[in-house]
C-alpha cells in the first residue's frame, strides 16, 4: 500500500462570501474553493454539546444535533482526524479519564508565529437576552450542564477531552502537527466564535479554521432583531462567519 492509499485526504469545497460588483452595485456573492487535507493533519472540534441547556429550545436542538454529529465524527475518526470533546465548565466530570489525562500530560510545542489581527464585527442578530427562544425554567445563563451528552460518545483511546484552555490546546495541536482546525456544536454566535479555543482566537493565533455548517445552532429569540425565524437567525450568523472570519463546508464532505 502506497502513501496516498494509506493517509486519508479529506477533499473540502470551501464557501466563503466576499463583496462584488453586479452591474456598479456591491452585493454579497458565494465564492467556492477546493482544497486538499491529510485527516491526520486535521482536528475536529466538538464545541459544547452539553447533556443539558438553561435553554429548553436549545437542549432540544442539541438534542438532534447531537446524533447528527455523532455520525459525523465516526466517519473523521476512522480516517484519521483528531477529535477533540471541548465541553467547557464539565472538566469535573472527567476527571481521571484517559482522554482529559492525555490532554493534560502532554507536552505541547509553541509555534513561533506572529499574531494575526481579527476584527470583532457587529453580530447580524440580537441575542442580548441570552438568545432562547422557549419559556424556560432557568434564568439564562445558568450553569446546569454537567458533561457531554452521551449520544456523543467519546473514544478515550484516541480522544482528547478539553475545557476552555486555548492556550493549552494551540500548544498541544501544533506539536501535533494539526494544520487544520474543523468546528461543529453550539453555539455559533456565541462559544464557537468566542471561546478561548474558538475561530476567532484560534484564528489570531494563525491556525486555518472552518465550521461545519449544518452541525451548528445559534442562540437567537425571533422576538429579538432582525425579527426572523431561529433557523433563518443561525443561517444569518454562518453566512456573517462566512463574510469575515472563515470558509464553511457541509458535514457530507466529511
Amino acid at each position: 500500500m502506497n502513501e496516498k492509499e494509506s493517509s486519508p485526504v479529506f477533499n473540502f469545497t470551501l464557501q466563503s462570501r466576499r463583496i462584488a460588483y453586479r452591474d456598479g452595485l456591491r452585493c454579497w456573492e458565494i465564492r467556492e474553493e477546493g482544497i486538499r487535507c491529510p485527516a491526520s493533519e486535521t482536528a475536529f472540534i466538538i464545541v459544547d454539546m452539553w447533556d443539558r441547556h438553561w435553554s429548553d429550545g436549545a437542549s432540544r436542538r442539541c438534542a438532534l444535533l447531537s446524533e447528527k454529529i455523532n455520525e459525523t465524527v465516526l466517519r473523521a475518526r476512522a480516517k484519521g482526524s483528531l477529535i477533540v470533546h471541548a465541553p467547557s465548565d464539565t472538566m469535573d466530570f472527567y476527571r481521571g479519564t484517559e482522554g482529559r489525562e492525555r490532554f493534560l500530560g502532554a507536552k505541547g510545542t509553541e509555534p513561533v508565529c506572529e499574531p494575526v489581527p481579527v476584527k470583532d464585527y457587529p453580530l447580524p442578530i440580537d441575542d442580548s437576552d441570552g438568545g432562547s427562544d422557549s419559556v424556560d425554567q432557568y434564568p439564562p445563563n445558568t450553569s446546569v450542564w454537567k458533561r457531554q451528552t452521551e449520544k456523543i460518545p467519546i473514544d478515550h483511546s484516541r480522544d482528547l477531552v478539553c475545557g476552555d484552555e486555548g492556550e493549552r490546546l494551540h500548544s498541544f495541536l501544533a506539536s501535533r502537527g494539526i494544520k487544520l482546525l474543523v468546528y461543529a456544536g453550539v453555539h455559533t454566535n456565541m462559544c464557537i466564535l468566542n471561546r478561548s479555543f474558538g475561530i476567532k482566537n484560534m484564528l489570531r493565533k494563525g491556525w486555518k479554521t472552518l465550521l461545519v455548517r449544518d452541525l451548528t445552532d445559534a442562540m437567537y429569540n425571533p422576538e429579538r432583531p432582525p425579527y426572523v425565524s431561529h433557523e433563518e437567525g443561525t443561517a444569518l450568523v454562518v453566512s456573517y462567519i462566512e463574510k469575515f472570519y472563515c470558509s464553511t463546508i457541509d458535514s457530507a464532505q466529511i
